[in-house]
Order: structure tokens, then sequence, then C-alpha cells
């Protein structure tokens, strides 16, 4: 007898309504993206095991109406109404509410239930109503809206047990609305759902702390100040938390590496093993810790309701370069990696917007770039504090990612003024409730990020690794009578085909300082940007190996400052990421704006670099 299939639910429901928290309680770690033929707004896909049963669970994105305005909400229309050609329709429909703010989900709740699908309702934030004093009548909303429903608690995994059960139930069903109610226009339908709010959960107030908290943050003035504070607190501990971790795991690397020289003879698979694998993945590999607490504080800033406060703040200035306040998810999204930020770009009706959005998010300053930075600003800049607080090379860093974001708005104001004239589209966004993070959704996204990182250095860095170490072995070079390992290796670096590469497109670079070794560096970054510190890990090998130096100390004594300057310039702008460009091709329907996205930045990168040389020499 065949096995039975598991049941396949998807989780709708408007934005701010806890939605991807219940969906992290509910899945935890057994979840990946959704790989759908033809998607690029690409939902997270989970699954639920049971006892009683399995069921594949789809997070829909968040949606205001069927009645579809962007991609988003049309990908989500489509799915639920069985038009997409990839995504199966839902056996099941998990609707999220906030119980605080039931009105808004109701509204859409109505057109949901014109379906005809099995429906459960799931109450989200119940604690926040009985904070304020109140009470909600999951019962009431049963009968009214003729389906199961229930209350959770997301973040302390308070009647999760439960809606699993009901998920892999296959004897859920729906009571219809009134056909009255399910085929409204939209005022109707607000009305509608304005009244049973009413009754389910009594007039809340807004709790005291929140008026308090937002009297502060969304203050014309001191909203900026806490803005820019928490900003600095945010790069200064990237580098002061991650380094003791650093150490550690450089100090690892290097341990296996003197090993492996001290037990194997000099051979072929030593040089792949302590060059080619440890020098090069090794090398990347040390930049973790930094990119685990990059992730930590942007989800602890998410999930707390802080960003949504930044959005605002923000919109003001993004008006200035002719781009309006959903533009700022992108281009926040593209701090983490600009390939969900171009994608998340759909989320924009204004088709103006969407471009010059999508032009602008490669400047910003993704996290391939962070151990690029890192080894650069610890190799050139000191560790010494400024207003003897904040360390000289976190201020650096923040630099570096306020550089990229205020070019990439002035590309986009220049796209607004010349290819995509027009008016700008006026924004309109909710501010999430401020709640305690969620100690389960904060790990199970810093696990799925930390997975992609290194998926990054075990596939595309580990290729191009392996490549590069054949092209430094490559041709054989005669050093006998060079009896000092590392000037043998040196010999043999210099006379390789990686040389004989690096020297031919030197010249292109030479005005920036740049020997045949960074501008090796700078072409292998084009697969990926980390790839730059895996090609100075293998070059700089036997110089890190046979001594307690790391690679971070050799550059420091190797690398001018004036050079290292005008290399971190060039890749605040350098648009080095082949599946970015894949993608915003896939975005856009062109080629045509991959090329002048690639051509613009390349033309910045360049020339910034070569100022930057000018004015540091």
């Amino acid at each position: 007898m065949a096995a039975e299939q598991p049941r396949t639910c998807a989780v709708v429901g408007t934005p701010n309504t806890g939605k991807s928290t219940l969906f992290n309680a509910l899945t935890g770690l057994q979840q990946r993206v959704g790989n759908f033929t033809g998607v690029t707004v690409e939902p997270m896909v989970g699954r639920i095991s049971l006892m009683a049963g399995k069921a594949s669970l789809i997070d829909l994105p968040g949606m205001y109406s069927m009645d579809a305005e962007s991609e988003d909400e049309r990908l989500a229309a489509d799915v639920l109404r069985g038009q997409h050609p990839s995504i199966p329709r839902p056996d099941v429909i998990l609707f999220v509410v906030n119980a605080a703010e039931l009105d808004r989900s109701l509204a859409l709740f109505a057109q949901i239930a014109a379906l005809g699908l099995p429906t459960i309702v799931v109450a989200t934030m119940i604690d926040e109503v009985k904070a304020a004093g109140g009470m909600f009548d999951d019962i009431g909303l049963h009968h009214t809206l003729g389906v199961p429903v229930f209350g959770v608690v997301g973040t302390k995994g308070l009647g999760i047990g439960e809606v699993k059960d009901a998920i892999v139930d296959s004897t859920v069903a729906t009571i219809p609305l009134p056909v009255a109610v399910a085929t409204a226009d939209a005022v109707s339908r607000m009305e509608w759902a304005r009244t049973v709010a009413r009754n389910v959960v009594p007039q809340l107030e807004r709790p005291a702390l929140t008026r308090r908290l937002d009297a502060v943050l969304l203050h014309p003035v001191w909203g900026g100040v806490v803005f820019v504070v928490v900003m600095a607190l945010f790069f200064q501990s990237i580098f002061t938390w991650a380094e003791p971790l650093m150490d550690l795991i450089e100090g690892g690397i290097g341990f296996i590496q003197q090993g492996l020289i001290d037990s194997m003879s000099d051979n072929v698979l030593r040089s792949f093993l302590v060059k080619g694998l440890l020098g090069g993945v090794g090398s990347v590999l040390v930049f973790l810790p930094q990119i685990l607490i990059l992730n930590l504080l942007v989800i602890i800033l998410e999930e707390c309701g802080y960003l949504a406060r930044a959005a605002f703040i923000v919109d003001r200035l993004m008006g200035l370069f002719g781009l309006q306040g959903r533009s700022f998810i992108p281009l926040l999204g593209s701090f983490a990696c600009a390939i969900p930020g171009i994608m998340s770009a759909r989320i924009i009706p204004s088709y103006r917007d969407r471009m010059a959005t999508i032009l602008a998010t490669p400047l910003m300053t993704c996290s391939a770039r962070l151990p690029v930075y890192a080894l650069l600003i610890g190799a050139v800049i000191p560790a010494s504090t400024v207003w003897g607080v904040f360390s000289l090379q976190s201020v650096v860093l923040a630099g570096l990612y306020a550089a990229g974001a205020i070019s990439g708005l002035l590309v986009a104001l220049v796209m607004r003024k010349t290819l995509f004239r027009g008016g700008v589209v006026s924004f309109l966004m909710e501010l999430p409730p401020y709640r305690f993070p969620s100690v389960q959704s904060v790990m199970v996204g810093m696990v799925g990020r930390s997975k992609d990182f290194l998926k990054t250095a075990g596939t595309v860095i580990l290729a191009f690794s392996i490549g590069l170490w054949i092209l430094t072995e490559l041709p054989r070079t005669d050093v006998v009578g060079i009896t000092d390992p590392i000037e043998a290796d040196r010999v043999q670096l210099e006379q390789s085909y990686a040389a004989s590469l690096g020297k031919a497109v030197q010249p292109l670079f030479e005005p920036l300082g740049f020997d045949w070794r960074l501008t090796l560096g700078v072409l292998g970054s084009y697969a990926a940007r980390e790839t730059f510190v895996g090609v100075m890990g293998q070059i700089y090998a036997a110089d890190v190996t046979e001594s307690d130096a790391t690679l971070r100390d050799v550059l420091r004594g190797t690398l001018p400052l004036a050079t290292g300057l005008a290399l971190l310039a060039f890749y605040v702008y350098a648009l080095q990421c082949v599946s970015t460009m894949a993608i915003m091709k896939r975005e856009t329907g062109s080629w045509r704006w991959p090329a002048i996205a690639f051509a613009i930045t390349f033309v910045m990168a360049w020339t910034s670099a070569w100022v930057t040389k000018l004015l540091a020499s």
C-alpha cells in the first residue's frame, strides 16, 4: 500500500502578524527555501511529522488583499487560487491573525473564505492582549468564522502542539461565511471585520511602554540620534565580539596546517591540503564569527520591532533620493545578500521605483564583503580607539557601509531623474508591537544564514581554491639548489600560470597600486567576493604556515596603507557576484540592466580606488 502523501498547508496572513515566528516554531530547522520553477519570490518550505500524519508547510509572503498590487501578493493569491504553474494549491490554509490588531486580518480572511478551502485560524500575540488588560474570545471567533481557532504565543511555544495536530488532521473542514460577506466590496469587508473584532477583543489601548518608546524612537530628532547610536554599537560589536573567536579559529587552522607539514612529506597531497584547502577555504572560515554576529544583531533588531521604526526614520531620507519607504526593505535585505534583496523588490508596486531599487541594491554592503573588509581593515587600520570608546577599525567599517548605502541611494536618484522619471508613490507601513525576540526564531535564522555562508565556502570557494591551487602548482619550476622551502614556494608561485594570469591583467589595476597578487584576488572575487580572502590565503600560505603569523599579520607587513585603502574603496562599489547579476537579469527580464549595473559599479570602483590611492599616498 502506498504511503499517504503529506498534506500541503499554506501559511497565510497580513504582514506583522507573527507569521514567520509561528512558521519557525512549527517547523524548527526542518525548513528550506522553496525551489519552485519560475518563482522569483521564493517562499520558505518546512515540514511537520507526527504520529497522526505529515504535512508540508509553505510560508507565503504577507498580503493585505487577494486583489494583488505587488508581485509578493500576486504570488500568494495565485497559489491560493490554484493558478500558480509550479506551486501546488494547498490542501489546508493556516491563517495567522494578530489578536491585538484583529480587524486588519479579518478583512483578508473574508476573501480567503470565499475560496472554500479548509482553514485553520491561529491567533498570535495573545499574551499582549492579556498584558493590555483584554481578553481574546476564541470561542466567539470560532462560531463567527466557522473554522477552528487556536491562540498561541509563538515566542514561548504555547499552543504550538495543538496547531500541529490540526494541520495534519484530514477531517479539518470549513463552514463558509455568508456569501454577502465573502463577496462584499473592500469597504463592507472592513466594516464587517471591525464589528467582529470589537466583539472578540474589546478596544485595547496601546501599552504605555510602546507609547513612551515610540515618542523617542519616532521623534524627528531623537529618533535619528538613536538610529545613529544603534548603528554605531552594531558595527562596534561585529569587531569586538568576534575577535576572540576569530583568533581561536585562526589558531586552530594554523595548528592543523603545521601538523600536516610536520607529519607529511613534501608532496602534492600536502601542498593541496595546506595551501589549497586550508589556505583557501580555511582563510574564509575564520570570518564565520563575524557573519554570525552580524546576522544575530539583524534578527534581534527585526524581531524586537525596531527595524520597522528605523524604516520610518529612514523613509524621510529616502524621499530625498526619489524612493519610497517600501524600497527600504529590499535595500536593508541586501546588507545580508543582494540576491534576496533584489527578489524582495517585488513588494514595490511602482515599476519605476522597483527598477531604481534593483539597480541600487548591489551597492549595499552584503555580508560577503564582510570577510574582505575584516581582513583588509585588520591589516592596514591600527587597533586604536576613537573618542576613547569606539575602535578605529569599527568606525572604518561603519564608514564603508555608509559609503555604499549613500552611493546606492545616489545611483537610485540619478535613475529616477533620468531613465525612470515620475512621481513618488505614497508609502503606508504598519509598525509591529515591541516584543522580546523568540530564541527559536533567532537560532533558526542564524543557523540558516550560517549554512548559506558555509555552503558558499564549501562549493564556490572550494572549487575556486582547487582551480587556483592547480594554477599555482603548474608548470612545475626547477627549484634545485634552493634550500629554503619558503623561497622555493615563492619561486614556484612567481613562475606559475596563476602569476601569468595576474600579470596579464595587472596593467588595468596598476594605477590603483595593485600588484599581480592583488589583481588575481580581485579577479577571483567575481565568482564570490569572499574568494578574495581565499586567494590571499593561498598566495601567502607559505608565509603563514612557516611562522606564527596569521594572514592578517602577513598582509600588515606587506600591504602599503594607500593600497589597502584603495582596495577597500574598490570593494565598496564593485559588483562582484555572478549570482547577483543572474538574479537581476531574471527580475528585469533582460541582460541590459545587469550590464548597465556592472559597468556603472566598475567605473565607480576603479575611480574611487584611484582617488583614494592618490589621497593616501
